[in-house]
């Protein structure tokens, strides 16, 4: 709350946000024009998102045989914990040393920079965006765009600090810099890891979506290439790219198409002369099946990570992403995470919303996120998590307004001093309350001559 509150109050970091989130706005219809009927083609996504929760056991399965049968290993990780011990078991196997690894958010969400770290292995990551936040110290600010709470000056200023650049430098030279030196981790590296943005079920493979090209890097110069992925990324088949990649493309950058789209299919086969010698996918539950075992809130696994809803969210765009304290932020994190953790310690999250519902109206698969937002305040109530206070509070509110006589008791100069300084909480982030003379009710009956 306090977070959210100096945050809300920061002028320069909603300047640079908004900023930022114009720029997406203004390339967003020219993706969408792609399309002859987007309502449609987000309609057969999120269909064929259901098929694939629906029927996930037979699509992992079905993956794990195809992969498995040009030599990839598959490792069904339930916890973070059972993950991140796996991939310490391959990369002591192999001597690591130094890690290089593209985006991924599930590495965020197991923690991975700071676990190898702890044991000796250098990670770096080779995305720009999550380059620039891992030298200032700082997790992701956004699903697609990690800094987009930094200006290029910003940037400038931490390479100047980190790294003994020019302050002065432009954005282009920037770049350059950080590929000069990323360029030398790649041959370095003995272990490459990505995420996946789909794992394809029919021809047991995984589908990697970039704009910068070091995903092809990260699993390519290695010996050894791990993919670290959510099972809710399956989809049914290859086929089915020629849709969700234009949808990913556009909600996600404004992009008819990314720049790299990989389909990775194995470790180097025979006659092959690129790829790497080893590769294994990490299959992570991590509390997603609580997600799948719930029919209410199991609509949420169809998100493709695309951010859009978070670059909609007003709630987001006043507060940023790093206010919420876990790894998905805006709309989408505040629906997953009270359920891939602890329902208790982090319902606050569904409570962090206007219920404007924009989120459901630009999310590419149409999950109706502002629908499960709700779903979980319920659940939280139901399942007893409501303060004394919170529960009297709504008992008194419940019984106010359905007693008619009730509302309309107390002149509205007590009502004004109950509600603007006695309860301390209401007017602490709101402006006051100023009732009128006379009631609804009573300007009512007495246009109507009623006594």
């Amino acid at each position: 709350m306090e977070k959210s509150r100096l945050k809300a109050a920061d002028l320069e970091h909603r300047k640079k946000i908004n900023f930022n989130i114009g720029k997406y706005n203004s390339s967003l219809p020219k993706g969408k024009a792609q399309f002859d009927d987007l309502h449609l083609a987000r309609e057969r996504a999120k269909n064929t998102k259901w098929r694939a929760i629906e029927t996930l056991d037979r699509m992992l399965e079905r993956f794990e045989l195809a992969f498995t049968a040009r030599g990839g290993k598959v490792i069904w990780a339930e916890t973070a914990e059972e993950a991140l011990q796996e991939i310490l078991r391959i990369c002591k196997e192999k001597n690591c040393k130094t890690l290089v690894k593209s985006k991924s958010m599930v590495t965020e969400e197991i923690k991975l920079n700071h676990f190898l770290e702890e044991n000796q292995i250098e990670s770096v990551e080779t995305d720009l965006g999550e380059y620039i936040q891992q030298l200032d110290g700082e997790t992701p600010y956004h699903i697609v765009t990690p800094a987009m709470h930094k200006s290029k000056e910003d940037v400038a200023k931490l390479f100047a600090e980190k790294l003994g650049t020019n302050p002065n430098m432009t954005p282009e030279e920037l770049t350059l810099e950080a590929r000069r030196r990323l360029r030398e981790k790649y041959t370095e590296a003995e272990v490459g890891v990505t995420g996946a943005n789909f794992i394809i079920s029919d021809i047991g493979a995984v589908a990697v979506t970039e704009n910068e090209g070091n995903g092809r890097l990260s699993c390519a110069w290695p010996k050894t290439h791990i993919v670290i992925t959510g099972i809710e990324k399956v989809i049914p088949s290859m086929q089915d790219l020629g849709l969700f990649w234009p949808l990913l493309a556009t909600f996600g950058t404004g992009q008819q198409v990314t720049v790299y789209n990989t389909i990775v299919a194995g470790p180097r086969q025979p006659g092959e002369t690129d790829g790497p010698e080893e590769m294994y996918v990490i299959l992570l539950d991590n509390g997603r099946t609580n997600i799948l075992a719930n029919p209410k809130t199991r609509e949420s696994l169809y998100c493709i990570r695309c951010g859009a809803c978070l670059n909609a969210c007003p709630v987001y765009k006043n507060i940023g992403g790093h206010t919420y304290g876990t790894t998905y932020s805006g709309p989408i994190g505040s629906v997953i995470t009270p359920h891939l953790k602890d329902l208790d310690e982090w319902k606050h999250l569904s409570h962090a919303s206007s219920l404007c519902g924009n989120c459901t109206e630009v999310c590419a698969v149409k999950i109706n996120l502002h629908e499960l937002l709700l779903e979980n305040r319920h659940e939280a109530v139901e399942e007893g998590y409501a303060g004394w206070s919170e529960k009297m509070a709504w008992k008194g509110w419940r019984l106010g307004v359905t007693h008619r006589k009730w509302m309309n008791m107390g002149s509205p100069r007590l009502k004004n001093w109950v509600v603007n300084s006695l309860l301390k909480g209401w007017n602490e982030h709101r402006g006051s309350i100023h009732f009128p003379a006379k009631s609804f009710n009573q300007q009512w009956r007495e246009k109507n001559n009623r006594s």
